[in-house]
């Protein structure tokens, strides 16, 4: 699972990942903290034994973003995204820049990840079918979709590795997501990694509501 460490400075990221590493094992980090941190941080959470996904969602002109994943890659992320959008010899360079990174690192191969169709819009299976075509086609490890869109990515892109944000707890609210599910629910359809954020994070004991959370996932608790 992944936590969302959705806040704005190192410190609070820091505090929020010590306490949460016990139960995810994936930190992602987006343009909040990536803009308030820098990409120190990157370093600072893999000292804690965890992934880290950098939820950048690249969109630029090919080489532009093959250079950007190539300096990313270097910094040991094991995940990072770009806009399906951007085509496929977008998605290709920053792939391929991201692997490049990550060996001039000496790091693990990583995954690099196509947007689909976020979960703050309505659902659009011919789109979503496209992109995950055009990720696959690209070359990506995996995509980034709801859980809802699983199934569907599946049929064209039979191997991916499915990251799945939009996640809420029982009795949570959806802010400003559309396609939203419970762990269980997102696992129950497929999901290979959750990214949590609010409903951890943003609640006062941060800790209990983690392990309450694994406790009801049989899958891993």
């Amino acid at each position: 699972m992944a936590v969302a460490l959705d806040v704005e400075s190192t410190d609070e990221a820091l505090s929020l990942a010590k306490e949460l590493a016990p139960w995810f094992g994936v930190a992602k980090v987006g343009y909040e903290l990536y803009a308030a941190a820098g990409p120190g941080v990157v370093e600072l959470l893999r000292a804690l034994d965890m992934h880290i996904f950098l939820d950048l969602k690249l969109h630029d002109i090919p080489t532009t973003v093959g250079r950007g994943a190539r300096v990313l890659g270097r910094l040991g992320a094991s995940y990072l995204n770009f806009h399906a959008s951007g085509g496929e010899a977008m998605l290709r360079a920053g792939v391929e820049g991201f692997a490049s990174g990550a060996s001039d690192g000496g790091h693990p191969p990583p995954v690099g990840l196509g947007v689909t169709v976020l979960t703050s819009d309505a659902p659009d299976p011919e789109l979503l079918r496209r992109r995950a075509a055009t990720a696959a086609a690209a070359g990506c490890g995996g995509v980034v979709c709801a859980a809802s869109d699983i199934a569907e990515v599946r049929t064209v892109f039979a191997q991916a590795l499915t990251m799945v944000p939009g996640i809420r707890t029982e009795g949570t609210g959806v802010d400003d997501q559309v396609r939203v599910a419970t762990p269980a629910g997102a696992f129950g359809l497929g999901a290979d990694v959750i990214v949590v954020g609010r409903s951890i994070t943003r609640v006062a004991d941060p800790p209990a509501a983690a392990a309450e959370l694994v406790a009801s996932l049989p899958r891993l608790g």
